[in-house]
């Protein structure tokens, strides 16, 4: 689409602080937002202020946490094992800071291997989901508000950073708790993934409650601004999503994650699936970690796995 509109908020983009131009292309045209690029760096963003209806602070409800602690805890920490065997390979130890926590599986297998760990969550009902279930110390509330002194050796963001209106204060303060050397590890969709590139606007990533769409080259250019050394990117994809997200709601009779389950039955579903012998389960997981391997390799995905570094 090449229609261009003037955007009242922000003032300028976050990536390349473009504030010298005042326009910006509509990329996606939604009935109730739109999704604009800014025209010197690519960056694509929803603009603030189609997004004063999303409420972060109740972002999973007290009926979906009740399916969670019913979940298998062998396959929620599967899944984190692949991402903590990236970690490992620079930090093999250390103080480890997780912002936008969800249920705090990832944190549940980061202290079961030896890191010290702590989070920061939004929503009420996640942040006391995880310090009654797990005994891990949450803190509720917005990272960019909570004073933090101690610094991390890793600091992590999975599917978080996509959320975030300012995402640039966000790496700003993410670099300054960072110990020299330290790395932090962001996974966002990627806008030009293969599926991005695919769907367009059918994307299923495309929605109200995400505002940044990065790219492999806008994310890096966002990180090196606040002393942040991109050295790794690798595509990703969450099979798990796509089955809940996407496959069974059409199954099911619905079109679309606009119209799919509520957290609450996608929870269920999941549940169901791998409510089976452990046998079965264990045959699961090594077909899923062959897929994800061999899809990353191939750069076939919908989401990337960004590694940063603190310049020393």
């Amino acid at each position: 689409m090449n229609q261009k509109i003037k955007i009242q908020s922000p003032k300028k983009c976050i990536v390349c602080g473009n504030a010298a131009i005042h326009v910006f292309r509509i990329q996606y045209s939604k009935p109730d937002y739109a999704v604009v690029q800014c025209l010197r760096c690519g960056f694509l963003f929803i603009p603030s202020v189609f997004r004063q209806q999303i409420n972060f602070t109740q972002y999973k409800s007290s009926e979906t946490a009740r399916e969670v602690a019913k979940a298998d805890l062998w396959i929620k920490r599967q899944r984190n094992l692949l991402r903590y065997r990236l970690i490992r390979k620079l930090h093999p130890s250390g103080r480890l800071l997780d912002i936008g926590c969800g249920f705090g599986h990832f944190l549940l297998t980061g202290r079961e291997m030896g890191y010290r760990v702590h989070g920061i969550e939004m929503s009420r009902n996640n942040a006391e989901f995880i310090r009654g279930q797990f005994g891990i110390p949450v803190v509720e509330g917005d990272f960019l508000r909570i004073p933090l002194k101690t610094e991390y050796d890793v600091v992590t963001l999975w599917d978080t950073l996509e959320h975030m209106d300012r995402a640039d204060l966000v790496l700003e303060k993410v670099s300054r708790v960072l110990k020299p050397g330290g790395a932090v590890y962001i996974q966002v969709p990627q806008s030009d993934s293969f599926f991005a590139r695919l769907l367009r606007d059918r994307w299923w990533a495309v929605g109200l409650d995400h505002v940044n769409y990065f790219s492999g080259t806008t994310i890096r250019l966002l990180l090196r601004r606040y002393g942040l050394d991109v050295i790794g990117i690798r595509s990703s994809i969450e099979m798990k999503n796509i089955l809940l997200y996407v496959l069974l709601p059409r199954v099911k009779g619905k079109r679309g994650p606009s119209t799919a389950w509520s957290a609450a039955e996608r929870q269920k579903a999941f549940n169901r699936i791998t409510r089976k012998p452990m046998w079965i389960r264990k045959c699961l997981v090594l077909v899923h970690n062959a897929a994800y391997r061999t899809l990353s390799f191939l750069r076939i995905g919908d989401e990337m796995v960004v590694v940063a570094v603190k310049k020393g």
